[in-house]
């Protein structure tokens, strides 16, 4: 019973030692220290403790010292490094990039790629891109020229990371932009399409001239024109559309005049009608009037016979004069 105790007791012991080693080797990181003084880096297990206590990873740190060491950038400090990595930055990606400028003989300072990495750039692409430039394709862009046949271009741009501009520079998408501008309006100038056809360099080098790359975070190299269709005649388009245009306007006056004569026609209509409606009315009056001249002695009996006779005799005249119908 004794010797099963005793026993319990040392796995107990071992396992708290165990625990008690691995957090003091976790706050105090012996083996990392050793590295680092074997590769030349001086720094302190107080130091590394403390980095512990400021919730700052020491073999980030330690890594990125010995990297920047090694590369001869004797100039970053290790106080620099916590402060980028406690305001959000990528330490070792920073490291990458001041080296490799460094070989490659760029001018970056570490504040220039701390600033770039803060700002959300890789500022290791950056300088990667510095060296062995990047190759963007655009979308094709549609242009028409003078003769109204459109083209399809795609283009392809060469461009280089501008390190002084990577703050606050514009990116890719305002150099595809910029470009398809200056595409649309050197295409947009010529008089046929054969001739953007014929030498399509030309789009090219006068877009080249233009500058866009002003205000962006890329120095562009080069413009390659890599493809070229044509598409729609839009000119012909837009003549059918102005024709179809032309002919509904048309239409639309004729039913005007069409409906302005009928509405005349039927005013004349009315006003005959009213006509008639007066001469019925006036005639209605009439013999009122023969009454009231029989009353008072102003017509007599032999008048009013004279009047029937010339009234037959109109009739008669009117009757004769008019065009007889054939017989069927």
């Amino acid at each position: 019973m004794g010797s099963s105790v005793s026993v319990f007791l040392w796995i107990v012991l071992v396992i708290a030692a165990f625990i008690v080693l691995s957090i003091f080797f976790y706050y105090v990181p012996f083996v990392l220290w050793i590295t680092a003084k074997a590769s030349g880096v001086n720094i302190s297990l107080i130091q590394l403790f403390l980095m512990r206590l400021r919730k700052v990873p020491p073999p980030v740190i330690v890594g990125a010292m010995i990297e920047a060491h090694k590369a001869g950038l004797k100039t970053i400090t290790r106080d620099q490094l916590e402060a980028h990595y406690l305001a959000g930055g990528h330490v070792e990606r920073v490291v990458h990039a001041l080296v490799s400028a460094e070989k490659a003989n760029i001018d970056l300072s570490f504040q220039m790629a701390t600033a770039i990495d803060l700002a959300g750039r890789d500022v290791f692409q950056a300088v990667q891109m510095s060296v062995n430039p990047k190759v963007i394709d655009t979308p094709p862009i549609a242009a028409v020229a003078k003769n109204g046949i459109q083209l399809l271009v795609k283009a392809r741009i060469t461009v280089r990371a501008n390190i002084k501009q990577l703050v606050g520079g514009a990116g890719e998408e305002t150099v595809i932009a910029r470009v398809g501008e200056g595409i649309i309006a050197s295409i947009g100038a010529s008089e046929t399409h054969k001739e953007v056809l014929e030498t399509p360099d030309s789009i090219s080098k006068v877009v080249l001239k233009k500058g866009l790359d002003a205000g962006t975070a890329f120095e562009i190299l080069s413009i390659d024109i890599a493809d070229i269709d044509i598409g729609k005649n839009i000119g012909a388009e837009l003549q059918m559309d102005q024709a179809q245009a032309d002919k509904n306007i048309a239409q639309a006056k004729a039913e005007e005049r069409r409906a302005m004569a009928v509405a005349s026609e039927q005013e004349m209509k009315a006003k005959a009608q009213e006509a008639r409606a007066k001469v019925i009315e006036a005639e209605a009056e009439i013999p009122k009037a023969m009454a009231e001249a029989f009353r008072t002695g102003n017509l007599g009996i032999m008048d009013y016979y004279k009047m029937k006779n010339i009234q037959a005799d109109t009739d008669m005249r009117e009757n004769i004069a008019k065009p007889q119908k054939p017989a069927k």
